[in-house]
């Protein structure tokens, strides 16, 4: 079964401006992949960097909302040595530190995808093997579900 990454802008994605097409599409798709991890069709990946990020959101009700996808998922994935400096080698990427360590996460927990809405991290995780990064709306579409 396909197991998936969603980083943290990804999951409050929902609570932005939807003023905006992309944005809009970007949350009609993470709530579809949302949908396909409910049915099972697909595995959810956690991690510590998801649960810091969650704790440190300063809305009550998105962080409530968030933070139920933890008993979702298959794996949950601590801090670990192996963790912190498999992300170092990719924060040499140019990625930002928290961004490499949801990266080294994903691929610690054996997730083929990790799905962001952040531009920045997408373009320079294109050197990390083994993890394809993209935004939601790509994710649907490359894997046509």
């Amino acid at each position: 079964m396909m197991r998936i990454y969603l980083d943290n802008c990804c999951f409050n994605r929902p609570f932005d401006d939807q003023c905006s097409i992309r944005v809009r599409l970007e949350t009609e798709a993470k709530l579809y992949i949302q949908e396909r991890i409910r049915l099972r069709e697909m595995e959810l990946a956690w991690s510590y960097m998801l649960d810091y990020e969650n704790l440190h959101n300063p809305f009550d009700d998105r962080r409530a909302v968030v933070s139920v996808w933890r008993n979702r998922a298959a794996v949950d994935v601590g801090e670990s040595a192996g963790v912190v400096i498999r992300a170092a080698k990719y924060a040499g990427f140019g990625l930002k530190p928290k961004d490499a360590l949801h990266a080294s996460c994903a691929i610690e927990s054996a997730c083929d995808w990790l799905i962001t809405t952040d531009d920045a991290f997408i373009k320079k995780a294109r050197r990390i093997e083994g993890l394809k990064v993209v935004d939601p709306i790509m994710f649907v579409r490359e894997v046509g579900i």
